[in-house]
């Protein structure tokens, strides 16, 4: 498998700039890094959440796990983490596990983590557990210009 379709689709309808880069298959966020030759902290992972309001696509440092208690309090509901069927459902053309942070492209609101803001670019899965997107600072900003944001993510 390749880029999600989906995915492709949205940052080309976006006229976002982005590369493409491949990597030895990896599972896990340390794997990925070590494999892509890229820093944690500029390595996004995304997190399907829900509550009261539906469901959200968390961006955060792949160093990093969510803090759903913060969140809850920030959103005011209550947050669980979404089950693997609800993922397969809203993500149809992403592996298991290789979700993208590119929630928009699929209906869904983005909530990412501020300390992703000063990253001089931002790698994710694309929708793989063999191909990550890059994109420049600029361009990550561009296409989460209405996301929600805040400070909610803590390292592991």
């Amino acid at each position: 498998m390749a880029m999600a379709m989906t995915m492709q689709e949205f940052l080309k309808n976006q006229d976002v700039d982005f590369e493409v880069l491949s990597h030895p298959r990896a599972v896990t966020a340390s794997h990925i890094a070590e494999q892509s030759n890229v820093s944690g902290e500029r390595l996004a992972k995304a997190v399907l959440i829900k509550g009261d309001s539906g469901y959200r696509v968390l961006v955060i440092p792949s160093t990093c796990r969510a803090d759903l208690s913060e969140l809850s309090h920030q959103f005011h509901e209550r947050l669980g983490l979404a089950t693997e069927e609800e993922i397969r459902d809203l993500f149809g053309d992403c592996e298991p596990g290789a979700l993208t942070p590119l929630g928009q492209a699929y209906g869904l609101r983005v909530c990412y983590d501020e300390t992703l803001v000063n990253q001089p670019d931002i790698y994710f899965d694309a929708g793989d557990h063999e191909t990550l997107v890059r994109l420049g600072n600029r361009e990550f900003h561009r296409l989460m210009a209405n996301a929600e944001h805040g400070r909610f993510s803590r390292h592991m």
